[in-house]
């Protein structure tokens, strides 16, 4: 039975969501996960669309756990968890201020870029950085998060008319829904540990990369390559070996190279679709549109063309 009273939903926009993959991994979940004993795992949660779809989805799995190496990220999950009101009132005074300068093109520059500094100082306490991160994605250019080497916050600012930067309602379902959740900050393997007798994991890594310039990876200042891509696959491997069912997604090097065997090799024990999902992330509109990415899963059941 759906959770229609919660009913939350993502608060960041976030490059590489999967809001249009939703109903396929649907078809994905084991059926068990409806009963009370089932956990949840999610290691790369990123904006969360499928977290957030299985939560609302499926309200009496034991519990979820997600995690992210993105510091930043983590900081604003765990704030709405534990200091949702705090949190409310500062982003509700930042809108304010913006919404007032809206008219105004060179001051609501100047502020958005005066906040992004701040953020990148990194001296505020942690609600404070919480609510920057979330104004920052809610009016940057296309809610792409992308840092630098040294960690800093870079992109400039988006073409909003009037930005949603305080969801009060979503942001208290968000509060509430999280009661069963917990939030970790670290490497992917380590959520092994709080895995049940009945665990799906959804992995949804940073995606290799299509082509050189179509790379979305810098979500942080470290790098998920192929190494990084081979020991994840290891690590499905050995939760399939442990009993735990798993869902994986990536990008379909086939899109560019039909040549390209890469997961096709790395995955080739396991099942692996192709689905047909719309990519809106790329600066170049005409680089926008559907294409094929991988859902790979070590279940039985095969999703109907």
């Amino acid at each position: 039975m759906k959770n229609k009273e919660l009913n939350a939903k993502p608060f960041l926009k976030w490059a590489g969501g999967k809001r249009s993959l939703v109903s396929s991994i649907g078809q994905l979940i084991p059926e068990g996960i409806k009963k009370k004993d089932y956990t949840y795992i999610e290691p790369f949660v990123g904006g969360g669309a499928v977290l957030f779809w299985i939560l609302n989805e499926y309200p009496n799995i034991k519990k979820a756990v997600i995690n992210d190496i993105n510091t930043d990220l983590v900081n604003a999950y765990l704030t709405i968890q534990n200091r949702v009101d705090e949190l409310i009132n500062i982003l509700d005074k930042i809108e304010k201020e913006y919404w007032l300068l809206l008219k105004d093109t060179v001051l609501k520059k100047e502020y958005y870029y005066l906040k992004r500094d701040l953020f990148n100082k990194r001296t505020c306490n942690t609600v404070e950085q919480a609510a920057l991160f979330i104004f920052l994605n809610r009016t940057c250019f296309n809610g792409l998060y992308r840092v630098n080497l040294k960690n800093e916050f870079n992109v400039p600012i988006g073409e909003y008319k009037k930005p949603l930067i305080c969801d009060v309602q979503n942001l208290r379902s968000i509060n509430r829904l999280f009661e069963k959740v917990i939030i970790l900050n670290g490497d992917f393997e380590k959520t092994l540990n709080h895995s049940g007798k009945k665990t799906l994991f959804y992995f949804d890594p940073p995606y290799k990369p299509l082509s050189e310039t179509s790379n979305f990876n810098s979500y942080d200042s470290t790098v998920f390559d192929d190494d990084s891509q081979r020991r994840l696959a290891s690590f499905c491997e050995k939760i399939d070996m442990l009993g735990h069912n798993w869902i994986l997604s990536n990008s379909d090097l086939k899109n560019e190279d039909l040549n390209d065997n890469f997961f096709d090799d790395l995955y080739c024990k396991f099942n692996i679709q192709r689905v047909l999902t719309r990519r809106n992330i790329n600066s170049k509109s005409d680089k926008r549109g559907e294409l094929k990415e991988l859902l790979i899963s070590n279940g039985a059941i095969i999703i109907s063309e």
